[in-house]
């Protein structure tokens, strides 16, 4: 008997289960996941949480829910991998061997790379939303909030879901105005980019709704501290941004375990070939969603994306057939711009988002790169999708891996 063993139950982790649990056969391969978690987080919820659009039940559910029969669940902690003996050695002493490794341990915020931003005003007027507890605790501030100075900041990149933090800034904007209490509140976007978003002509459509809503944005801010005691963010230059209330967006990093196991990048990422997403390093690991360094978003619909040509691969690798270098950086992600209404974008490597249609070529029903009420109920409606869907590895058949051009207005 074979074994795969899959590092993290996440999003990524949780597909590649149910994927190869689907095509392998189970006389021959034993698949094992590891996570030292009990519960299962729909991570594009946390962006709602804050602001009283999802209750906490709704994005976290068990783990073990998800996981199929046949797959082996095992709740412990991982002390490191020993890539050169195939071996997962476990906190407990168990040392698991394994033919072949996915890595999905995905990524984490590290607030204590920057100085100051976990000090004592720590969920207090400085908060993330880029986990349950931060999401939860900055609802419970914003409910009771009285307005002032709203900076919201992203440290630097690459995070999770680059598009979350240009839609919390949109969301507040909707927020406070359902209050009545959008004049008391001046929110101000802080990036270490230059626009909004990486991609040129995305940039331009949502630099023009940050204007609309009256969101000013600082760029090319390199924040050095954050200063709790004068309640401002400072960047190297000496440039500084005073705060009421600081949302911020900090270092995003992977799993410390690739750093004891010697598989990591600077960051904690782990070196990766973007096609193929076989580790740079050892031939038997695999490497997908947020824990790899691959230039693509790191977003539930890439780690979707990537599962499928990632399953085939595998396949192939188990046949000792060549890899196919299939994955184009493919994402597509609704950003909500408030007032019920919102964008959806479509891109990869290659291609920034244009306008267009989507799933369907002249028909839509979505359209890219322009707001509308349909965007936002797309939005809603994939946490559905999400729990029912996409998690159990269920092809969705008119949403490919790779980009399409179909439909799109290119240049």
């Amino acid at each position: 008997m074979k074994r795969i063993i899959i590092l993290g139950a996440g999003t990524a982790g949780t597909m590649m289960a149910n994927h190869l649990h689907h095509e392998l056969d189970q006389q021959e391969w034993e698949i094992d996941i590891i996570d030292e978690r009990k519960e299962h987080y729909y991570q594009p919820g946390y962006l709602f949480l804050p602001f009283d659009i999802y209750e906490p039940e709704e994005i976290v559910k068990p783990i073990k829910e998800f996981i199929p029969k046949g797959v082996r669940l095992l709740s412990d902690k991982i002390d490191k991998v020993d890539a050169e003996k195939n071996l997962v050695q476990m906190q407990s002493g168990d040392r698991l061997h394994y033919d072949i490794l996915i890595i999905a341990t995905g990524a984490k915020i590290a607030p204590e790379e920057v100085t100051g931003m976990n000090g004592k005003e720590w969920q207090k007027s400085v908060f993330d939303f880029y986990s349950f507890e931060g999401s939860l605790a900055l609802r419970n501030k914003l409910r009771e909030w009285k307005g002032g100075k709203l900076v919201v900041h992203i440290t630097e990149m690459p995070i999770k879901c680059p598009v979350a933090p240009l839609e919390f800034a949109f969301l507040a904007d909707s927020y406070f105005k359902n209050k009545k209490m959008r004049d008391q509140v001046e929110i101000t976007y802080v990036t270490p980019l230059s626009g909004a978003f990486t991609k040129p002509k995305a940039t331009a459509a949502l630099d023009h709704l940050m204007l609309e809503k009256n969101i000013h944005i600082e760029s090319d801010f390199a924040i050095a501290e954050v200063d709790n005691e004068n309640k401002k963010i400072i960047d190297y230059g000496g440039r500084e941004i005073p705060f009421d209330l600081l949302v911020t967006v900090p270092t995003n990093k992977g799993d410390e375990l690739m750093e004891r196991s010697g598989l990591g990048d600077d960051l904690n990422y782990v070196p990766t070939n973007k096609g193929t997403l076989q580790s740079q390093q050892y031939q038997n690991i695999f490497v997908l969603g947020d824990a790899s360094n691959i230039p693509a978003s790191k977003a539930g619909s890439v780690a979707h994306f990537e599962a499928e040509i990632l399953t085939e691969n595998i396949i192939r690798f188990i046949n000792g057939d060549p890899l196919k270098a299939e994955f184009d950086g493919h994402a597509n992600c609704f950003i909500e711009t408030g007032n019920g209404k919102a964008l959806l974008i479509d891109f990869n490597y290659t291609h920034e988002p244009v306008e267009g249609e989507f799933p369907f070529p002249g028909v839509g029903p979505l359209r890219l790169l322009k707001e509308s009420r349909m965007n936002h109920m797309g939005k809603l409606a994939f946490k559905w999708i999400y729990w029912n869907v996409l998690l159990k590895g269920t092809h969705i058949p008119f949403v490919g891996a790779t980009m399409q051009e179909a439909g799109k207005h290119f240049a």
